[in-house]
């Protein structure tokens, strides 16, 4: 009997959607969708990912990552925050059979616990994230 090797076995990401792609790498500047002020976001790192030796972490949708503030207010530039994608430019496909893709790459501030810091999301939450996030739901505009 053939042991299947711990590369094909793991998924990558603890409860991660398999269908999302993971295009937001280590590194990446993306927008912050919330009213806590900050404005633009530098991923550091993805929490959880499991990944193979020397391949770059990536997070996708829903997927909890470490940010720093790089523009927005004094107070919270420059020190290590945890945030949750939204949403992604990336098209991908969802298993009803439809395509889903958004203006723009987007995370929203919380806690390490994963309570949301800010009262109101601006623009559209993606499906993905709210059925994993249950705070990030309430607080959601739109979902979609």
């Amino acid at each position: 009997m053939s042991k299947r090797s711990r590369a094909v076995a793991e998924v990558g990401t603890l409860l991660r959607v398999p269908d999302v792609p993971r295009t937001i790498t280590k590194g990446a500047y993306i927008h912050c969708s919330d009213n806590s002020g900050a404005q633009e976001l530098r991923v550091i790192q993805v929490l959880g990912f499991k990944q193979r030796l020397r391949r770059q972490p990536a997070a996708g949708v829903g997927d909890l990552v470490a940010v720093t503030v790089k523009k927005g207010n004094a107070e919270l530039r420059g020190k290590p925050m945890h945030a949750i994608i939204i949403r992604q430019r990336k098209p991908y496909r969802r298993p009803d059979g439809t395509w889903i893709m958004f203006e723009d790459t987007a995370a929203v501030l919380v806690t390490p616990e994963g309570d949301v810091k800010a009262s109101e999301i601006r623009g559209p939450v993606a499906k993905e994230a709210a059925e994993r996030w249950a705070k990030i739901a309430n607080i959601a505009g739109i979902i979609i």
